[in-house]
């Protein structure tokens, strides 16, 4: 089996309809297979995924994972997977023809162990202005990637988990995904894929951006309101503060930690400098409000909720014992995340 496919869905039986029979029309040649994991779907997911299979092109399994929590699905399905490259993505995509050829392509001529492609809108609903519409930090918000025309290795950009492709080796190498830091439904949490990329580093594997490789993610339209960015970079703010528990990086951005951060000055948990920097964003947020200007004033209030995010888990981790060995390049996944 040259490629394994995996879809990790939750109550989404509508659009993961959509998805399989967008997959249904790849020109991929070689023998590949399609994985779905039902992560405790209460909607009629099952019946859509075997009706599909009945009649796909290819071997097309339906797996059940009763651990909440996208990350836990997505290892399922890769302990399940007999493909020598391993492929992720959503419920809510829509594929080009030549999407596996892209990826496997990429690999080969690379020579890498992981690549990540663009993730280009298909808008539900009208975009707001504020919303460019082009790659940038707002559009990480919303799952989507545009990185240019070029091939680029991995460092402080990372990929989307919606279209990634990896050598199988590299989860034997740099172990699965942590669900402690993945999505789950009721949060928005969302640092699987920059924890893993620090494990990955630490092992010596290499990943590139694949401008060849493209998806089509559907974005609804509660996701194109100004609370919904507020609530994501509140959970932002979580999920960042959690991996610093575990691993001491920098938490705007981990992959330029520069600090030993057991002799940085904290307060309640939280690096001494941050509060700084909150205070900075609170005065351009009211001095950009004085001005009217909305769109400054939406940027650095966005910034205050990820910082609010940080605080409210740092004071939850509190009296945490974190192992003074550990650090972002030392980095490794708990036991039951290793590949078995």
């Amino acid at each position: 089996m040259k490629v394994s496919v995996i879809i990790a869905t939750f109550n989404r039986a509508k659009d993961l309809k959509g998805t399989l029979a967008s997959m249904a029309h790849l020109s991929f040649s070689d023998p590949w297979e399609l994985i779905v994991v039902d992560n405790n779907s209460t909607d009629n997911t099952e019946e859509i995924a075997r009706e599909a299979a009945a009649c796909f092109p290819v071997a097309l399994r339906y797996i059940f994972e009763a651990e909440q929590g996208r990350c836990a699905a997505m290892n399922a399905g890769i302990r399940a997977a007999h493909g020598e490259i391993i492929v992720t993505t959503d419920d809510d995509v829509r594929v080009e023809a030549g999407w596996l050829d892209a990826a496997v392509t990429v690999l080969d001529d690379l020579g890498c162990d992981y690549v990540g492609g663009w993730v280009l809108p298909i808008w539900s609903g009208q975009r707001p202005e504020w919303l460019p519409d082009h790659g940038g930090r707002h559009w990480a918000t919303i799952a989507l990637l545009d990185y240019g025309n070029e091939p680029l290795e991995f460092g402080r950009r990372v990929p989307l988990g919606v279209n990634m492709a990896f050598r199988r080796a590299a989860f034997t190498q740099a172990g699965l995904w942590d669900n402690r830091v993945g999505r789950k439904a009721g949060t928005l949490l969302g640092q699987e894929v920059r924890e893993w990329g620090l494990r990955a580093k630490a092992a010596g594997l290499r990943g590139f951006y694949a401008p060849d490789m493209i998806v089509h993610h559907i974005i609804p339209v509660e996701r194109l309101r100004k609370q919904y960015f507020r609530r994501w970079f509140y959970w932002h703010g979580v999920s960042r503060a959690m991996l610093y528990e575990h691993a001491r990086i920098d938490m705007e951005a981990p992959e330029e930690t520069r600090l030993d951060y057991d002799k940085v000055p904290h307060i309640a948990g939280v690096p001494r400098y941050l509060y700084r920097t909150f205070l900075k964003a609170l005065a351009e947020t009211l001095r950009s409000a004085v001005r009217r200007d909305a769109f400054a004033a939406f940027e650095n209030e966005l910034w205050l909720w990820f910082f609010a995010g940080i605080v409210r888990q740092r004071w939850r981790d509190r009296g945490s014992h974190r192992d003074p060995n550990q650090s972002a390049s030392k980095y490794t996944a708990p036991e039951s995340h290793q590949v078995q």
